[in-house]
């Protein structure tokens, strides 16, 4: 027996509700949502944190520092987004990286095979195209051995921790990044790895006359002591946004600024405070004052307290005929009369069932117009993620949905081409003359091809 079903209007008395458990008040802090927004949104100029006279500051990522920490918070508690920036990154990621000889069933020399052996190029990729789809860029760290002939190393760093020094004002070059734990602290300098970056236009350049092997802008080649004793760099791989010197603004950022999200975000709130804070009503019973005058007179009940006993008797007595599969098939019998006035007939108890079939479905509209927008701020077509909630929203057929993927994965190419810039650095500095790399992309096909899907690449392997 449900006790949550039946509401009781005495036109006697207040409202009454039979068996309701006490409220459940649910509290939403929107005031922690309106920070995260604000911390996202935030493109105030700051001035650098200097930790250490020999380096210049670096620039803090949003005034409070925590801009990347606070799109991350904002992004995984939305499914929606938190579901299109793993499926940007599937995609971005393709059929993986690859490396082949130049030359067609060549094999490839066993320095190169060495060189993947020990640094993983599939963790090493999707870290990366984790990081350019949520910030619009990557780090990557060279290393080199001790004799500094070759690049031995790959390592990809967090982009959310990672800081960049203000730019040289000689050169405008940013010379130093400094990596380390930023979130809500500003760590010391034994907290920090800082890292030598190389020249963001021509890296390979830059990084062949640090070791004497091509002259400088003014034609003078380092010798002996001036060649340099590091052995660590770091490349900074950034896709081009307008206005934006140090750190990106993805354009899908905008639907923190839209509205859209916080409106979102505030859709399943405002179900779940309805859910908690009301009582599913199924039986709504009416009483009339004059009810309860004929039932005393004819039960010669004069108390008062043995009046309000006899009530709640009634009352029991209704929630037991109303509820129950043992009840099934009665019969209530109530009366009635007639209104001189109007001559509308007047029920001593009317019982009506309530509609609850549209329940919780009044916004559901709003939800997938919000789910839609944040699709589209993200370049995910809601047909491939299913976004958006009921029986026809996805209905598209299964051409639609494969050229749709074929659209998404060609639009990574100029992601691939940016990525694939390191490994081309250590190709010209380890002198891998002979290696090409690619990431195949997966074109879906039709069923007389006889597969579902085949790999194409979207590069001219010749001009690597």
């Amino acid at each position: 027996m449900k006790k949550e079903n039946i509401h009781i209007l005495d036109s006697s008395s207040a409202v009454l509700d039979l068996g309701q458990s006490q409220a459940f008040v649910n509290t939403v802090d929107i005031a922690e949502l309106d920070s995260l927004l604000q911390s996202a949104n935030d493109d105030e100029k700051t001035t650098p944190v200097t930790i250490d006279k020999k380096f210049r500051g670096y620039v803090p990522w949003g005034s409070d520092n925590n801009k990347p920490y606070s799109v991350i918070q904002l992004v995984e508690d939305d499914e929606v987004l938190s579901e299109n920036k793993l499926f940007n990154a599937l995609t971005c990621y393709g059929s993986g990286l690859t490396y082949k000889s130049r030359q067609e069933g060549k094999e490839i020399s066993d320095e190169v095979k060495k060189f993947f052996k020990y640094n993983r190029p599939p963790k090493y990729f999707l870290d990366q195209c984790a990081d350019m789809k949520y910030f619009f860029f990557t780090v990557t760290v060279i290393i080199l051995d001790k004799e500094g002939k070759k690049i031995v190393k790959i390592r990809h760093k967090e982009a959310c921790h990672c800081r960049f020094e203000t730019c040289n004002p000689k050169n405008g070059k940013i010379e130093h990044l400094f990596y380390g734990d930023f979130e809500d602290k500003t760590p010391q300098l034994d907290e920090l790895e800082v890292i030598p970056v190389l020249d963001y236009y021509d890296p390979i350049g830059d990084l062949e006359v640090r070791f004497g092997r091509l002259p400088d802008d003014d034609g003078k080649m380092r010798t002996g002591k001036e060649i340099t004793k590091e052995r660590k760099f770091a490349i900074i791989n950034k896709f081009p946004t307008v206005g934006d010197k140090y750190y990106p603004t993805p354009p899908s950022w905008a639907i923190f600024r839209s509205g859209w999200y916080e409106y979102s975000r505030l859709i399943p709130y405002k179900k779940i405070a309805k859910l908690k804070n009301s009582t599913s009503v199924k039986y709504l019973v009416e009483i009339h004052r004059d009810y309860w005058k004929e039932l005393f007179d004819e039960e010669q009940i004069t108390d008062p307290e043995a009046k309000i006993a006899r009530k709640k008797k009634q009352y029991q007595e209704i929630r037991e005929f109303l509820t129950g599969i043992e009840n099934s098939n009665k019969m209530w019998v109530s009366g009635y009369y007639t209104s001189p006035q109007n001559g509308k007939e007047i029920n001593m108890i009317k019982i009506t069932l309530v509609d609850t079939t549209k329940e919780g479905g009044e916004l559901i509209e709003d939800s997938a117009e919000a789910n839609n927008m944040k699709c589209y701020a993200d370049a995910v077509h809601s047909a491939l993620i299913g976004a958006n909630p009921g029986k026809t929203a996805g209905n598209f057929s299964g051409s639609v949905q494969r050229e749709l993927f074929t659209i998404k994965q060609a639009l990574e190419k100029p992601y691939h081409d940016i990525l694939l810039e390191p490994l081309y650095i250590v190709k010209e500095f380890n002198k891998w003359d002979d290696v090409i790399f690619d990431v195949p992309v997966i074109t879906l096909t039709t069923l007389d091809k006889g597969k579902d899907a085949e790999e194409n690449t979207l590069r001219d392997t010749n001009n690597n």
